[in-house]
């Protein structure tokens, strides 16, 4: 297993079947293959993450150069702050001013910029609420919520470091100013879980007298908060939709101040959510619908597989099968033997061993987003080595469960995806699914062929939206 180590440094990959490069990528990057050693220069490309999330940072085929970062992960989250203007909760400006005050790839560089403008928004918010300007307020608060959002994203090196909560509480408090003046009706909730509860906010179409709309769940995936979801939950309620965002384990809330990790039983999360919802007097309990999003994208259609009372399931960012792909990519690199199978390699990594470890922790010294992805990681999933990391992270599957999802499903893949080249997983999901399915593919002609569409909003909304009105609203 000591090749593994090494070469498991260049093709980690787990929601992508090879690596690709990246414009500006200082890792460069191709098919994955053996590292010669731990200390070998090359560190893994972009597209190694520990999770299709929101982070992907592949370039486009168009050759579209990296957003004012040579850097390619904060050329990419810069890019998802800036997919925030489409809703008016960034601003062109404000972004790329703070952004060119940044020392590329420096973390602390990123959190002290992004936090300042935070900051200064959020003055400005608090001096034109107390002067009466309520939409002023309004907009610098939800511009504040961002860029607190944006600052923390780096900061999960040290789970202790007491800035993780108090940006993240700054942030949510913000957003909630924003939500309380806006014209959509809003409703922090507790959602019962376990022995706690879990945050959520409910958004309505404030259109009861015509009856009781569709409801979309709406969930973030591996390194997201609900308030990201804002934008998605006006959408929706702007076509007739009720909308429940909320935070699960290893998410926003959840991993910050309870303490609570990722679990691959998703459906046990979900369950309890929808619970709630049917309990609800303004919820129509036969349509409802749950849209999941990147790492989502796993975690919506294996909820969906379980719970039938869900009308419509949206897998926007497909994870399939996370073990199987990780051990394809080994053998691809010729780093395991072609009888290795998942359940050795799961083995292996259980046993923490110090040799990988290293060899993780010296890519994670060259390269930002194998420092992050691991950092992140070993965070969300509560434990100490990227060993263990990656371990609990091959629990996540889809393999033998989605053939039993009933309701519409929605497949969604970007070609220009870091964590799914060519869909291979969005692809391996639609082939399991025995229910009504459809597959969406996004190209980059403008630009939406990134994760999730990020920077493509209205161009992805408009076609996914319309599959949820056909599905839960026909005729509507």
């Amino acid at each position: 297993m000591a090749l593994v180590v090494l070469s498991v440094l260049l093709a980690l990959l787990l929601g992508s079947g090879c690596a690709t490069s990246s414009a500006g990528s200082s890792s460069g990057g191709s098919s994955p293959s053996p590292a010669p050693s731990a200390s070998a220069s090359r560190a893994p490309s972009a597209s190694a993450s520990p999770a299709p999330s929101a982070s992907a940072s592949a370039g486009s085929s168009t050759d579209c150069p990296e957003l004012v970062f040579s850097d390619p992960e904060f050329a990419f989250e810069l890019r998802r702050t800036m997919s925030a203007i489409y809703a008016g909760e960034a601003d062109l400006g404000e972004c790329l001013a703070t952004a060119g005050r940044i020392k590329d790839g420096d973390f602390e560089s990123w959190y002290r910029e992004w936090h300042a403008t935070a900051a200064h928004f959020h003055r400005v918010a608090d001096t034109a609420l107390k002067a009466g300007h309520e939409v002023t307020a309004r907009q610098a608060y939800y511009r504040a919520a961002t860029y607190y959002r944006t600052a923390e994203f780096f900061l999960h090196g040290d789970p202790d470091d007491p800035r993780i909560v108090e940006t993240w509480k700054k942030g949510r408090d913000s957003f909630v100013a924003a939500a309380k003046l806006d014209d959509i009706p809003f409703e922090r909730v507790k959602i019962p879980y376990d022995d706690t509860t879990l945050p959520g906010y409910f958004y309505g179409t404030d259109a009861a007298a015509a009856g009781r709309a569709p409801l979309l769940i709406i969930q973030t995936g591996f390194d997201g908060c609900q308030e990201e979801l804002h934008p998605y939950a006006v959408a929706a309620v702007e076509r007739g939709y009720d909308v429940l965002t909320f935070e699960g384990p290893g998410q926003g809330q959840v991993i910050r101040v309870q303490g609570i990790p990722f679990r691959a039983d998703w459906e046990h999360v979900v369950e309890q959510v929808v619970d709630y919802a049917a309990g609800r007097p303004d919820v129509d309990t036969d349509r409802i619908g749950l849209w999941g999003i990147s790492l989502g994208g796993y975690m919506a259609p294996r909820a969906a597989a379980f719970d039938h009372r869900l009308a419509a399931c949206l897998s926007d960012g497909a994870v399939y099968d996370v073990g199987s792909t990780l051990l394809a990519n080994l053998k691809r690199g010729g780093a395991v033997p072609e009888d290795m199978t998942v359940e050795k390699l799961q083995k292996y990594l259980k046993t923490d061993p110090k040799e990988f470890n290293q060899g993780i922790r010296a890519a994670m010294k060259e390269d930002t987003a194998a420092r992050w992805q691991n950092e992140h990681g070993m965070y969300v999933f509560g434990v100490d080595s990227p060993a263990l990391f990656w371990a609990a992270y091959m629990d996540f599957s889809l393999r033998g469960i989605s053939e039993d999802i009933t309701c519409p499903t929605l497949v969604c893949w970007g070609d220009d995806d870091a964590y799914d080249p060519k869909g291979r997983q969005a692809k391996a999901l639609y082939r399991s699914l025995t229910c009504p399915r459809t597959i969406m593919e996004f190209t980059d002609q403008y630009e939406a062929g990134y994760h999730c569409q990020l920077g493509a909003f209205a161009l992805s909304w408009g076609r996914k939206f319309d599959w949820l009105d056909d599905t839960l609203r026909p005729g509507a």
